[in-house]
């Protein structure tokens, strides 16, 4: 039986079968001495002396390191537009790691009913005609094309503690009831209550809800990778006029090029050039 693993706690398994039946599972030992398995991997299964038993892994397409889940669609940006404040910075700092995982960012803008100003609809605006998809909601308002968003996929949420994760999943799923997040004036982030990985039924989909990314660990990039996991940068890649610009200072650079033709935000290539610093300082740290 071909199953996929929806929850692990300690040694103990939780699968939902094609047949949308779940089942609890057990894995053999040779099976976790080869690679660990993680929420999201499919999985081989078959009922020994009335067990189900996890047999083999079947090849995965992704898998995202923190949080452990495997074969992840999308990862859903949740930014709330003030209480926590949006933050541009980190929203592509988070785009990056996840298109750097394989995974398609989305971006949730969340409390548009408090009320915005200039600034932050501009920011807004400026994501909205970027290469990334865009949803707004508000209080006691639900854009129905998030559902849809979700059906048939694996997603994980990330984003700032207390800008509305859980809120939104109860909204989409009534019955649906994850612990919430308090917020941190004094750091600007919440204590996430998570205690196990497990995969949520949504809308029709599988959703993660964990402290996703929250490390923003860009140790394994490299300065030269890093402008490919730039959402808005995918239409100039490979087209400056050395193979190894990495959109700094070097001329000719077709980045910097539409970045000054208003073509690129100036904030998406500020932020890259903030990231790329710190890949460059890391590395200079270990010459």
């Amino acid at each position: 039986m071909i199953a996929r693993i929806t929850k692990i706690i300690s040694k103990n398994y939780r699968i939902l079968t094609e047949e949308n039946e779940y089942f609890d599972a057990i894995v053999m030992g040779k099976v976790r001495r080869q690679d660990a398995p993680v929420a999201g991997d499919l999985v081989e299964c078959e009922k020994i002396d009335g067990r189900w038993v996890i047999q083999k892994i079947i090849p995965r397409k992704n898998r995202l390191i923190r949080p452990a889940v495997a074969n992840v669609d999308q990862a859903l940006i949740v930014m709330s537009v003030k209480d926590p404040d949006f933050s541009t910075a980190l929203i592509d700092r988070l785009s990056i790691l996840i298109m750097e995982a394989g995974v398609e960012p989305v971006l949730i803008i969340t409390k548009c009913d408090l009320g915005y100003d200039d600034n932050v609809a501009k920011k807004i605006q400026e994501y909205k005609d970027g290469s990334m998809k865009v949803i707004q909601t508000a209080k006691g308002s639900l854009d129905a094309s998030i559902a849809s968003l979700l059906t048939g996929k694996i997603s994980v949420l990330t984003g700032q503690s207390g800008a509305g994760k859980s809120t939104l999943l109860n909204q989409l799923e009534p019955s649906f009831h994850l612990a919430t997040q308090e917020i941190s004036k004094a750091l600007g982030r919440g204590k996430h209550t998570t205690r196990h990985n497990e995969l949520h039924e949504v809308a029709g989909g599988l959703v993660a809800d964990t402290p996703g990314f929250s490390s923003l660990d860009f140790s394994h990039i490299s300065a030269g990778n890093l402008a490919e996991y730039v959402p808005d940068f995918k239409p100039y890649l490979h087209a400056c006029k050395f193979n190894d610009c990495i959109h700094q200072n070097e001329p000719g650079c077709k980045i910097k090029e539409a970045v000054e033709q208003g073509l690129i935000c100036q904030e998406r290539y500020t932020n890259y050039i903030s990231v790329l610093q710190l890949i460059q300082d890391r590395r200079e740290k270990y010459l």
